[in-house]
């Protein structure tokens, strides 16, 4: 039991890793700090877009239409930081 948490854990981190990049990127990116005409960052940009939007457009559907400030990648960082915190610990360590 002890192995799946920590798999679970580890696979978590890896998400939440990923959601502070795509979280941090965005701000660079609209402060203009990060230029999407640069290879690099573009690639990247685009490859944490296609990873996480499909998770973004699921949790849009429940969220009302708040048109200029996007809150599903808040709510998605929020449950992970739940689950990875709270809700696992608490169902395989009780």
């Amino acid at each position: 039991m002890i192995a799946l948490y920590q798999t679970i854990q580890l696979v978590m981190g890896v998400v939440y890793f990923v959601m502070l990049v795509h979280i941090i990127m965005s701000w660079l990116i609209n402060f203009q700090v990060l230029n999407l005409h640069q290879p690099l960052v573009a690639q990247l940009w685009y490859g944490l877009n296609k990873l996480l939007e499909p998770l973004y457009d699921k949790i849009r559907q429940f969220l009302p239409n708040t048109h200029p400030l996007d809150l599903a990648p808040l709510v998605a960082f929020i449950a992970v930081i739940a689950l990875r915190n709270y809700i696992l610990p608490a169902i395989f360590l009780g």
